[in-house]
């Protein structure tokens, strides 16, 4: 992979390399409400369509909710081994969304006037940045949330270039942090570094006396009913009924990445979960039953998000990214890659409209990227067209 494609690994710009022929799309629809005058999803269809033949991406999924009820679209494979059809239960790694749930408890401790949005990195964590021209005695924790506090993203270093060769490795955050710091400052102000969610669940622990892990898990995973969703740890299987990934070798051969130690993305990157479970936090969150309205509104103050990191039109808030839509309005919620080739979205549009996506492969340039949030944008847009 090139460099590039391990900082989308988290990141989500344009990543990995991974070409191969997948079978069209089939549908899984369930029946609409009948109060909505819903069509069929055939936007939808050919954007799953698109991707899966012009591509190559081995298989998709959509999860949705909106006028017309759930329903589900599906493409390609979930295990190329067997030819099993994709589809919308299985788990897989969700990379940076994980983002999402780890601002939730740092805004909910700022809720609790436990810790300040607006608090030097120092006050909690003396002399943990303080090298090579970084002090966190003039980065807040706002700043990390938000990606503005010009620290480097540790996925950045050269010895990434190549992850397969560290995808059964075990990394601890502080070890990620402090290689970050030995890099280069970066150059724009807003400069997305999974570097910051590490900092932000040393924060957490040091707040609450507990892993940050455990404090995700009890205040949204346990209360929310997230049964397929868990912290992996060490552990480089994924529990239960899983699609598995995809990633291109540096030979240019297709390789199974499911098996990862993810725990170089810790809370900035590690879960595993499915496409329910994601719906199910993003509607709690944006629906305002897991932040007061205050701490929701902060989450929601976004910034311009640098294209070659995000995509065109991006803002990101406090671990939220916003973008627009082709039918009016913006969704809400957040993205994640992992190497090994998983990619999950999860969104929540106009009208409390929702959508979680699955890929297994990560797309393959600009095009391939575009035809993904063109997938995305349909899945929110369809529903509205037709039932308009």
């Amino acid at each position: 992979m090139a460099t590039h494609s391990l900082k989308a690994a988290l990141a989500l710009s344009v990543a990995a390399t991974v070409l191969a022929c997948a079978p069209a799309a089939t549908a899984q629809s369930s029946p609409p409400r009948p109060s909505a005058r819903c069509g069929p999803h055939d936007g939808v269809r050919g954007a799953l369509t698109t991707l899966t033949t012009r591509d190559h991406i081995a298989g998709a999924s959509v999860l949705a909710d909106g006028p017309c009820g759930h329903w589900t679209e599906t493409a390609g494979t979930a295990d190329l081994r067997t030819g099993r059809p994709m589809n919308t239960t299985d788990r897989l790694r969700v990379g940076s969304v994980t983002k999402t749930f780890t601002a939730t408890v740092v805004l909910q401790l700022a809720a609790e006037h436990r810790l300040s949005l607006d608090a030097p990195v120092d006050r909690y964590l003396p002399g943990l940045i303080n090298a090579h021209g970084y002090d966190g005695r003039h980065i807040t924790v706002r700043e990390l949330l938000r990606h503005t506090s010009g620290l480097p993203d540790y996925l950045d270093a050269p010895e990434w270039e190549h992850p397969e060769l560290l995808r059964y490795r075990h990394f601890e955050p502080r070890e990620l942090i402090a290689r970050a710091l030995e890099l280069p400052r970066p150059q724009q102000s807003w400069h997305y570094a999974t570097t910051n969610y590490l900092v932000l669940g040393l924060i957490v622990r040091q707040v609450t006396g507990h892993g940050p892990e455990d404090e995700i898990s009890r205040r949204i995973i346990e209360p929310l009913g997230m049964r397929d969703t868990y912290w992996p740890g060490d552990e480089t299987r994924i529990q239960g009924a899983y699609s598995h990934s995809y990633f291109t070798s540096g030979d240019g051969r297709r390789v199974d990445g499911t098996e990862w130690n993810t725990s170089f993305g810790g809370v900035g990157g590690a879960l595993v979960s499915t496409q329910g479970d994601l719906t199910r936090f993003a509607t709690a969150l944006l629906g305002g039953r897991l932040l007061p309205a205050a701490q929701l509104a902060e989450m929601r103050r976004t910034v311009a998000a640098a294209p070659d990191r995000l995509w065109p039109g991006a803002r990101y808030g406090l671990g939220l990214i916003s973008s627009p839509l082709s039918c009016g309005g913006m969704w809400w919620g957040h993205a994640g890659t992992v190497p090994g080739g998983h990619r999950a979205l999860v969104a929540v549009g106009p009208g409390g409209r929702s959508v979680a996506v699955a890929l297994n492969q990560v797309p393959d340039g600009l095009q391939a990227e575009l035809d993904f949030q063109d997938l995305v944008d349909k899945s929110l847009c369809d529903s509205e067209r037709t039932s308009a």
